[in-house]
């Protein structure tokens, strides 16, 4: 057996993806929060993110110069897709569908930090009471 060829012992580069963010609200703050957020759940998923797009104009249009410049990206050729930290970060409902039509076109992926599908509950642990309430900003 050749162990050249066993994966593990070669390096293999991380997916690379592209973010993409509507920000019209809040000031530098907030906007370096929310790489800081496609950051962090890159590095915890093995992905290298390689760019961030931003949208900061209120007026929404489905082709908008930063989401053109996403598309631009997704479609080099060792581009993995595209990840928004919300659903909402891609506008409204009928310009969202749209541009997640445009991002599947490409042939990439759409990955979504925060999804809106509900978190099932687990069964708690021992020692903990089932009727505790979350307390404060959680």
């Amino acid at each position: 057996m050749d162990d050249g060829l066993i994966t593990e012992r070669r390096r293999v580069a991380f997916p690379q993806v592209f973010g993409y963010l509507r920000h019209v609200t809040g000031g530098l703050v907030r906007h370096a929060a929310l790489v800081d957020c496609l950051t962090d759940y890159c590095r915890r998923h093995e992905l290298a993110l390689c760019g961030v797009f931003t949208d900061r104009d209120a007026t929404v249009a489905v082709r908008s110069p930063a989401f053109v410049g996403l598309l631009d990206a997704l479609e080099l050729p060792d581009a993995y897709g595209a990840v928004v930290p919300a659903l909402s970060h891609l506008g409204p409902r009928s310009i969202g569908t749209e541009r997640k039509r445009q991002i599947a076109a490409t042939g990439t992926r759409l990955i979504v930090v925060r999804s809106l599908k509900p978190i099932t509950e687990s069964a708690p642990s021992r020692g903990t009471s089932p009727n505790l309430q979350p307390q404060g900003d959680t």
